[in-house]
């Protein structure tokens, strides 16, 4: 494969079709990860894929398509609270604005572009280029409790959920612990605690619903409202931010909002996730469809071109966790499924 990182820090390897071939088939996931995760959110999803073009190389084949494994950089957002920076900037939707966020350390993103080797007055020149895209597809562990349930080693992502993410602030007041009454204290903490139950609250009672806190601190913390259908998701989404402005007056506390990230909820290709569950199934496996509570890459390449997603089963539906596991058959299966894809697009094209 000829290999090259691109200026926001995705690795990419091209493995060339055969003679005239004059499209692309994108295969990849994510490199990067959370605070004390596992080792198989994301960089699964990667090895398989280099595992499959491994395939091809062994046995000398071409296909009337190139295969290009991107090991995106950067989705999961932690540094500076924005998801998916190597998938934005290849889909050609980065925010040149991001740019100037500033992490704990007071290190900017184009600031930390540079001690990579990056160049972020260039990130423009990541958006793809390369002719014509099939699609793209990507391997990750389920995160969730379902193949698990099923007794599957593998399943098809039929659609990923759509997210919205906000900054919150409690702004109250700082008083003497022992000689300012209950009734004239204005605890910020106390009112950002009451939201997070209201959140916890809220979500359970909605079906298809996750709503979380992920940080709460004395700085602004992080709000997370998901769902499968976007207007439900945007409905609930002002509905706690409303609880939020409530709580606030109730108490005497000044609440600010800033929305975060906004991304809509994304359907897989009928086109691509047809032919994964043949490659499930002429492999002697059952095939299932489950959509994706989590977001991933594929989200941002569906503005690009087609996607398709294969989830491969976790043991306990364990994610974000040090606990995080696969089986090492499970993952013979998805290489098997996923290079059986392969063959099939090619038939096709």
């Amino acid at each position: 494969m000829s290999i090259r990182q691109d200026n926001i820090g995705n690795l990419r390897g091209r493995y060339e079709g055969a003679a005239g071939a004059d499209s692309t088939l994108i295969l990849g996931s994510h490199l990067d990860s959370v605070r004390d995760a596992g080792k198989y959110d994301g960089p699964l999803g990667v090895i398989v894929a280099l595992a499959a073009v491994q395939r091809l190389h062994d046995s000398g084949s071409r296909l009337p398509f190139a295969v290009e494994v991107v090991g995106f950089a950067d989705e999961e957002g932690l540094r500076y609270g924005t998801t998916y920076l190597g998938s934005r900037a290849l889909a050609g939707v980065f925010d040149v604005a991001d740019l100037e966020r500033a992490d704990a350390n007071g290190v900017t993103m184009a600031g930390a572009i540079r001690e990579f080797g990056g160049n972020p007055q260039r990130i423009g020149d990541d958006r793809w280029s390369g002719g014509e895209l099939l699609g793209y597809c990507e391997v990750h562990i389920e995160q969730g409790p379902v193949l698990e349930a099923r007794g599957l080693p593998v399943g098809v992502v039929s659609a990923i959920t759509g997210q919205s993410r906000y900054h919150l602030t409690f702004t109250g007041e700082a008083a003497h612990a022992g000689t300012t009454p209950m009734a004239h204290r204005k605890d910020a903490l106390v009112a950002a605690s009451v939201l997070v139950q209201a959140v916890e609250a809220y979500a359970a009672g909605q079906e298809g619903l996750v709503a979380t806190v992920g940080q709460l601190t004395v700085q602004p913390g992080a709000a997370n409202v998901r769902h499968p259908d976007d207007a439900q998701r945007r409905i609930a989404a002002e509905h706690l931010l409303d609880v939020a402005a409530q709580i606030g007056k109730h108490r005497g506390i000044a609440v600010s909002t800033r929305p975060v990230g906004d991304n809509g909820a994304v359907a897989c290709s009928t086109r691509l996730t047809t032919t994964l569950e043949q490659a499930i199934e002429d492999l002697g496996n059952t095939s299932i469809k489950l959509a994706s509570g989590a977001g991933h890459d594929a989200a941002v390449m569906a503005g690009l071109t087609d996607v398709a997603m294969l989830f491969v089963r976790c043991k306990g539906g364990i994610s974000h966790n040090p606990a995080e596991s696969v089986s090492e058959d499970d993952v013979a299966v998805a290489i098997d499924v996923l290079s059986k894809f392969l063959e099939l697009l090619a038939a096709a094209n």
